[in-house]
């Protein structure tokens, strides 16, 4: 194999190649990302047994090959070479070492025969369609920081994505929750996804998933599985065991009769929050006094001592006293579209539902905190 490659094309690629790769693995050649040189096209492949992504890129291909070589080494060369130096990689002969040469710099790394590189079954993906980036984009950033962290309950590691159906209309619905919080999005459902069964995406692949759709415009394809989902971008393929198992039924938890309206401007109660919290940075704990037209925030510590700020908002009721944890509830703020975001409140045990209230499509649940 021998190829020619302008270091800014092979660096991006290593870029989404090596994010796949753990960094500790106790099987060597899941450490190496397989480069295959052909038909002037250099494919890069990688794998962790549950996720697979695969790029393809043009190069001047001298001669066909390919090999495994050190995913993280030759990403960290690729980094820390020059801006527009022209990258030559050769197999010789296959010999066991991939030569990288660019400039006056010069490597050798230790490769890893294709042979053993392991290569995921191909099962068939009878589900397919097509969601605009913006809409992906959109709907992993309005769910994935409620994405639980807690292995015990792994079913809740990933973002759970079905199809939701409204009489008439049908919709394609993504939710996460931690059990402190729950954030669901919607869409209109796309063509080909009638027969969408709820799938959990893992919390690692909706994260390279997100990456991914931050640099196209295109429309991605989607394929899927009871198993696996497969994201095809524009030169890019990222398939993904699904999580097995069964996702709660999250509307049970989203309230009915949150009478108690609370309308406040987004950039206003986001930095009086900010700014009450920093005493409260161990607690993580707010707490809210709602009256007439007034939000008093307030947190204390025994080691920062206390805060309070007053805002301005629009209410009417009797006075709810409520506690939240603000790391919480700033993530939810950070979502918000419009310049008001709508807090429906019971009482002060009860759970909080908040909307933005430009964008009916986002509804976000927040569990109070006792403070």
């Amino acid at each position: 194999m021998k190829i020619t490659i302008e270091r800014a094309s092979l660096l991006k690629s290593l870029a989404h190649v090596q994010s796949v790769v753990e960094k500790r693995n106790t099987i060597p050649v899941l450490s190496n990302v397989k480069l295959e040189a052909k038909d002037n096209k250099l494919s890069l492949n990688a794998t962790d047994m549950d996720m697979e992504i695969i790029e393809s890129i043009d190069v001047d291909v001298e001669t066909n090959g390919a090999t495994t070589v050190p995913a993280h080494t030759l990403y960290d060369i690729a980094r820390k070479l020059p801006d527009g130096t022209q990258v030559e990689l050769s197999y010789p002969d296959n010999k066991g070492h991939l030569t990288i040469a660019a400039g006056r710099s010069k490597f050798s790394l230790a490769c890893i025969d294709v042979a053993d590189f392991p290569q995921l079954t191909g099962e068939s993906l009878p589900t397919n369609f097509k969601l605009k980036a913006e809409e992906l984009r959109d709907m992993i950033d309005r769910t994935r920081f409620a994405v639980s962290t807690e292995e015990t309950r792994y079913y809740l590691n990933g973002i759970y994505v079905h199809k939701k159906d409204n009489g008439e209309i049908s919709s394609l619905k993504a939710a996460a929750t931690d059990g402190h919080r729950l954030a669901t999005v919607e869409y209109l459902l796309p063509e080909g996804a009638e027969n969408l069964a709820g799938i959990i995406i893992p919390r690692k692949a909706v994260n390279e998933i997100r990456k991914l759709a931050d640099e196209t415009e295109e429309d991605v394809l989607i394929s899927m599985s009871e198993s696996k989902v497969r994201f095809k971008f524009e030169n890019v393929v990222l398939s993904t065991k699904l999580i097995d198992g069964t996702y709660p039924d999250y509307e049970r938890v989203i309230p009915k009769d949150n009478d108690k309206v609370l309308e406040v401007e987004v950039s206003t109660l986001k930095q009086a929050v900010e700014r009450v919290s920093i005493v409260s940075e161990r607690s993580r704990g707010i707490k809210f006094a709602v009256s007439n037209n007034l939000i008093t925030i307030t947190a204390s510590s025994v080691e920062a001592g206390s805060a309070m700020e007053e805002v301005e908002a629009n209410y009417e009721g009797n006075v709810i006293e409520i506690g939240f944890n603000f790391r919480y509830l700033l993530d939810i703020l950070a979502e918000i579209k419009g310049e008001s975001v709508k807090l429906l409140l019971a009482d002060s045990a009860s759970p909080t539902i908040i909307k933005d209230e430009d964008d009916a499509t986002a509804t976000y649940v927040l569990m109070p905190m006792r403070v």
